[in-house]
């Protein structure tokens, strides 16, 4: 290796490392951001991430727990439960590293693609530009939702793979030689002539490519497109045309095809997961829609403020103020395609390829939740800026170095202005961060911003519930009903408050409403029903609990009520028939053990009680209740002793009578 060669392997290096402690320094704060949203159905509420060896269990996640198809995903999150449990310390430290991989894997995209086109060029701040392009990309404060919020490793992993397909197609095509010396990429004629790699050269990285593409298949969906953008690559970088890409490299996009038929069986049930044509009402109206959020995506690039968690659910009735986004999303597109296939030059040397991929990057990364197909309840998300953001700052950076470049500015002046414009997307993000730092924080940042979105007012409501505020906490679920009054979610937590406060007719009233939204949810009967218990209303309430199970025969908290109900109208050997259900679909419940328990010692098997009970305190040492159950059980037995010291211990736990 040439002393030149282990120079720039070096600063390689250095690069490399400089990206890391940036992205470190930029997201420190956010390691103790707390679970939320739907961080709960993901990773606290999730029982298939509770035991990483069951492979079976970890990789067929819950399909409406948006991690659904997506075996990896869910992986992931076994992964770091099995070595920290609940510390979201471990979560964000994971995602954090994810973003970093990917930082670099751009960088070494941008870098080669550089070295390779724009060797014999005058622009001679190639690797200067690699390394501005990865700095503005991890820092940009647009990105925080993908990083910091958890649940959105989905899109972080994903991007990570997704530019791991495209780093390691380069490095497949490169000459062999090139390992000994600078990377580059070969050049073709704007002809599309025969000039370039026969094929690839290097198949363990044509390898890793496609486990690449596979690995981001289980992650998230929209690595579909990564086939796509590869091939489109190698027409404008390495073969010239799209028949030569094939003919050179058919092998390798047949490897890529075999995602999609992965992809295609991990699609199944999709519409469970809120995603399909008709899902955010007509597909044309969500396209319209959909214009306006890309140009929004498009300013946020460039000028991040204001940032929201939660833009809302709605699509409705875009109408004609909508056109003028459509003019503007059709001309950028139409832009995109006559930069990158139409015969031209710009400046002495051609980089109007680098312009058009980048544009295309965009547009084709963003098609599959920007276009026709709905994602029902969320038209606009920052975190699907995570990858098209790297070719707005592909144009912007590569376009100013080139510019700077030919004014003759320094490597020094260029350095400063970009340091200058990282540190201040970093403070950016340093501060977008501390919103993330509770919950009540990111959902009253989300109202201020954003107050006639009925989710935000529903999410601000149950953290004024949490903390003790029923009156607050059902003022923001009323908002939110008046913005939507289809909305379930809000029936039924203002339900729950109304059920805390005492107002149990009311409460029975927005548990009906929600039953009427969502007929066909076990969650909706069961909570109907446990209205209906608590107005002593029992033999509805046993009809709900029936129905909740025909829906959901493995649900223990409907064996569990109905069990109760059953025991309140003395029916106890069917109420001994539902605790043991529940038992046995929950055995380290503690509260369940205690009234199976009871329903047995009512329903004559004082024995088989006292057992129940003793497990019960087994898996809860200072569980009153079950100290004092059992010490009345051992008195009846006639074991005194042994009921004396379980009566002293439920003393001393703080019972009284």
């Amino acid at each position: 290796m040439t002393e030149k060669s282990t120079v720039n392997s070096s600063g390689v290096v250095l690069a490399g490392g400089v990206l890391a402690l940036a992205a470190i320094a930029a997201y420190h704060g956010s390691f103790s951001v707390p679970f939320f949203f739907d961080d709960r159905a993901q990773i606290t509420d999730n029982p298939t991430i509770r035991h990483l060896w069951r492979l079976k269990t970890v990789l067929v996640p819950p399909m409406n727990a948006g991690v659904g198809g997506r075996p990896l995903l869910n992986f992931s999150f076994a992964l770091n439960y099995a070595l920290g449990g609940m510390n979201v310390w471990g979560y964000h430290a994971l995602n954090l590293l994810i973003h970093i991989c990917g930082g670099l894997a751009l960088f070494g995209i941008v870098r080669r693609t550089l070295d390779g086109k724009f060797r014999n060029s005058n622009f001679e701040n190639r690797n200067l530009c690699a390394f501005a392009v990865a700095l503005i990309w991890l820092l940009h404060p647009l990105q925080t939702e993908a990083v910091t919020y958890v649940a959105e490793r989905a899109e972080s992993m994903m991007g990570m793979f997704y530019l791991l397909t495209l780093y390691f197609f380069i490095r497949s095509v490169e000459p062999v030689e090139v390992g000994r010396r600078a990377p580059a990429t070969p050049s073709v004629r704007n002809s599309g002539g025969d000039e370039g790699v026969a094929g690839a050269r290097r198949p363990t990285f044509a390898a890793l490519s496609i486990l690449a593409c596979f690995l981001g298949i289980c992650t998230k969906e929209v690595v579909v497109t990564a086939p796509v953008i590869v091939l489109l690559y190698d027409r404008t970088f390495v073969s010239g045309t799209f028949l030569a890409a094939w003919r050179r490299h058919w092998r390798l996009y047949s490897g890529y095809a075999g995602t999609w038929l992965l992809l295609a069986y991990l699609l199944a049930n999709l519409d469970q997961r809120g995603v399909g044509f008709d899902m955010g009402g007509s597909w044309w109206a969500y396209a319209l829609t959909e214009s306006r959020v890309i140009v929004r995506y498009f300013c946020l690039a460039l000028w991040p403020h204001p940032l929201v968690f939660d833009y809302g659910m709605g699509v409705g009735n875009p109408g004609w103020r909508v056109l003028p986004y459509v003019v503007i999303v059709l001309g950028l597109v139409a832009g995109t395609a006559w930069v990158l296939f139409w015969k031209f030059r710009i400046s002495n040397f051609e980089f109007r390829n680098f312009i058009g991929f980048a544009g295309a990057w965009v547009f084709i990364i963003l098609a599959p939740t920007s276009s026709v197909v709905a994602v029902a309840g969320q038209p606009m998300a920052e975190h699907r800026m995570y990858l098209p953001l790297a070719g707005v700052i592909v144009v912007i950076m590569c376009g100013g170095c080139a510019l700077l470049s030919r004014l003759k500015i320094s490597k020094f002046g260029i350095r400063i202005s970009t340091f200058f414009f990282a540190v201040i997307l970093g403070c950016l993000t340093l501060q977008r961060n501390r919103v993330y730092a509770s919950e009540a924080s990111i959902w009253g940042d989300t109202v201020a911003k954003q107050p006639d979105n009925e989710r935000a007012q529903n999410g601000l409501g149950l953290v004024l519930a949490g903390s003790g505020d029923l009156s607050g906490a059902m003022e923001r679920y009323r908002d939110a009903i008046r913005l939507n009054p289809d909305y379930p979610d809000a029936h039924q937590n203002l339900a729950a408050a109304l059920e805390a406060s005492g107002r149990i007719p009311e409460a029975v009233f927005q548990c009906e409403e929600t039953l009427r939204l969502r007929p066909v949810k076990p969650e909706s009967h069961y909570n109907l029903g446990v209205a209906l218990q608590l107005a002593g209303r029992t033999p509805e309430a046993i009809d709900q609990f029936n129905q909740a199970l025909r829906l959901r025969p493995d649900y223990p908290g409907a064996e569990n009520n109905l069990g109760l109900a059953l025991v309140s109208v003395s029916r106890f050997s069917e109420a001994v028939t539902h605790f043991g259900n529940a038992v046995r679909l929950q055995p380290d419940n503690a509260e369940l053990r205690l009234n199976f328990g009871s329903a047995l010692y009512n329903g004559g098997d004082i024995n088989a009680a006292i057992l129940q009970i003793e497990e019960a305190i087994r898996l809860r040492p200072g569980f009153v209740e079950a100290h004092y159950n059992l010490a009345v059980l051992l008195g009846q037995m006639g074991r005194r002793q042994e009921a004396a010291a379980e009566f002293a211990q439920a003393r001393r736990l703080g019972f009284q009578r």
